[in-house]
């Protein structure tokens, strides 16, 4: 068990936010103030909601060189002691997600459950769900409905990254061959979706019309993007610089 009272570490991969370095392909069409208050209302989401449960929230972040403790401090400050940083390290994704089983492991951590920090709406049910199925097996996958992943969960640090091209539509079935091929036993949980361009944003805030509190601050946020659309439409004849985020209310 680790020193901090819990056998399991929530690990959130996520970078610090930065005008112009955050979500740059959400921010093509978003804008990058946009863009960065969305991303820090994902940050906030997931601090807020897997706080002060059965498990130690951790941050793997990037870069290196920032104080990620301070500010993840601010999203959640009744929980900040709790909180766990730890800088990702190695040269692409595979590596560093490896990398960061290897630090939980090392911590004294029995279990270790990953995720993105591009998916706010994961609930503490689907946290919980996964580490209830790592009672029984050795890879927990939730797989993204793009042929990522979301959510990665192992007793071990097993290296199922290797010879794995990252952000490619056949992460998770290779991730899932290779787990059989080192006959580790797996359990797929429900799909869900990443949020990195405009049609998975414009997807989340519908879903978030519905529920607001699958990611309360990210709803908030995005209702108030909508709110300074719909004034910056009143008040212009340029439609080609507005954002078109009322299509949220509508179905996909």
């Amino acid at each position: 068990m680790s020193d901090r009272g819990t056998d399991t570490a929530l690990v959130v991969m996520a970078r610090y936010p930065e005008l112009g370095k955050t979500k740059t392909r959400l921010a093509r069409t978003l804008g990058d103030k946009e863009t960065l208050g969305l991303y820090r209302a994902f940050l906030s989401d997931i601090a807020q909601r897997h706080t002060g449960q059965a498990y130690t929230l951790c941050w793997a972040y990037t870069p290196a060189e920032v104080d990620y403790i301070e500010l993840v401090s601010t999203l959640a400050p009744a929980y900040a002691t709790t909180m766990r940083c730890f800088p990702q390290q190695g040269p692409e994704l595979g590596t560093r997600i490896h990398n960061a089983f290897h630090w939980t492991q090392a911590q004294g951590f029995t279990y270790t459950i990953l995720i993105g920090s591009d998916s706010p709406q994961i609930s503490r049910g689907i946290i919980a769900t996964a580490r209830q199925a790592l009672d029984k097996v050795d890879v927990v996958l939730g797989p993204s409905d793009d042929g990522g992943y979301y959510l990665l969960g192992m007793r071990k640090a097993h290296d199922v990254f290797s010879g794995i091209p990252m952000s490619t539509d056949v992460v998770a079935q290779m991730t899932l061959e290779t787990a059989h091929h080192q006959r580790l036993s797996t359990r797929l949980l429900d799909t869900l979706f990443d949020v990195d361009e405009l049609p998975d944003l414009i997807r989340l805030a519908d879903l978030l019309k519905k529920d607001a509190t699958l990611a309360p601050v990210t709803a908030a946020y995005l209702e108030t993007m909508r709110s300074l659309n719909d004034n910056h439409t009143n008040n212009t004849s340029d439609d080609a610089t507005t954002l078109n985020l009322h299509r949220a209310n509508q179905p996909l």
